[in-house]
């Protein structure tokens, strides 16, 4: 046998990826129920901003029913597209769909990158924008947010140089749960370069730059369908691009990168958006209550939120300790082993009877 020319895989990679880290996501539910030693089914999940009320019972029957799971998707979601043309108000060719908004996030930078353009990170956020700017070759650059989270228009703007192609901002922001107003965004699109809005969260909101983007050039806001619509299983965002940018994006996607059963998921979401609405109203109600229980108690501080879950100071105790602590128990909440955020953790909105399980579990940190 002929040797191969290449004996060193590792001589093959980019050079630049060798020392990234890998993106950590929470872990399953499995891999929870093991580790906690609680069923599945008794398991108080509040780590990762998923519905707990679920998907409409529209979608479970429509996909129990579609015929054609042997068949090759759409690549191009018509069967979706008006609906969420509709929905979002702005026209279908605006519009790209992708595997959950992440694979959108990693197809516009693959479009707007060259090897050392920068990304300008607004952190804390989420980890995913500076972990795909460097999977795609690019350079961050951070501009920490000012004391309330708010975003730092002056220092995006002394930061923005000519290898700088875009700054993101999630409104409302993951992990800190505020939201940034539209004449701060408005500012933000003047400096010149590309805006990357991320509004996964808008629903629990209200407030969108979607049907701003035919009137701005450099303003791409992309949603998803895992926290409204509780669809987070089945990995389905979409994206309002600049005519240009949704051209190009779709014809480097993978062709079938929205598979049929997430289609059939969405056009069932849509038409049923009664039903979800009130599920969001639920949960907006049930976070302004546990907040007022959180801040009652004396653990935890609440901070402001606008979004489905509430970062929290810890005020008694340690934050790593209370996470474990309550893992122990079958509740779930989520810790960053991060410098801004090592001492906060981040809970999702549950059930009322959720809320009532997780304060009465942090009675134990209450006498410290």
């Amino acid at each position: 046998m002929t040797q191969s020319r290449f004996t060193d895989a590792e001589k093959l990679i980019r050079p630049d990826l060798i020392g990234l880290e890998a993106y950590e996501p929470i872990a399953p539910l499995e891999v929870l129920s093991e580790r906690c030693g609680v069923p599945v089914d008794e398991l108080i999940k509040l780590d990762g901003n998923e519905n707990p009320y679920g998907p409409s019972p529209r979608v479970a029957r429509a996909l129990a029913e579609y015929p054609f799971y042997h068949i090759y998707p759409d690549p191009l979601h018509r069967m979706i597209m008006k609906q969420l043309s509709e929905y979002v108000n702005v026209d279908k060719d605006y519009i790209v769909c992708g595997s959950g908004s992440d694979e959108l996030i990693d197809l516009t930078l693959r479009v707007l990158l060259e090897p050392g353009d920068k990304v300008i990170n607004c952190s804390p956020t989420f980890g995913i924008y500076s972990f795909s700017t460097e999977v795609c070759g690019g350079k961050v650059t951070t501009v920490p947010r000012q004391d309330a989270y708010e975003i730092d228009v002056k220092g995006i703007d002394k930061a923005v140089d000519k290898r700088t192609k875009a700054v993101f901002v999630a409104s409302p922001n993951n992990p800190t749960g505020n939201a940034t107003p539209s004449k701060v965004l408005r500012e933000l699109l003047s400096i010149g370069t590309m805006v990357i809005i991320d509004e996964a969260y808008y629903e629990f909101h209200g407030q969108s730059m979607a049907g701003m983007v035919p009137e701005y050039p450099n303003l791409i806001v992309l949603r998803s369908f895992s926290k409204w619509a509780g669809l987070g299983g089945l990995r389905v965002g979409y994206g309002v691009f600049p005519l240009p940018i949704a051209e190009m994006i779709r014809r480097i996607k993978i062709p079938y990168n929205v598979n049929a059963a997430a289609m059939v998921a969405v056009r069932e979401s849509l038409a049923d958006l009664d039903y979800l609405q009130a599920n969001v109203k639920a949960i907006v109600e049930e976070r302004e209550r546990l907040s007022r229980l959180l801040q009652e108690h004396g653990v935890l501080r609440p901070m402001p939120s606008q979004a489905n879950f509430i970062l929290c100071q810890v005020i008694k105790g340690n934050a790593l300790m209370i996470k474990e602590g309550l893992e122990h128990r079958g509740i779930i909440v989520r810790h960053f082993e991060k410098p801004l955020l090592s001492s906060m953790l981040r809970i999702s909105v549950g059930k009322p009877e959720q809320t009532d399980a997780l304060v009465a579990a942090l009675d134990r940190w209450k006498e410290q």
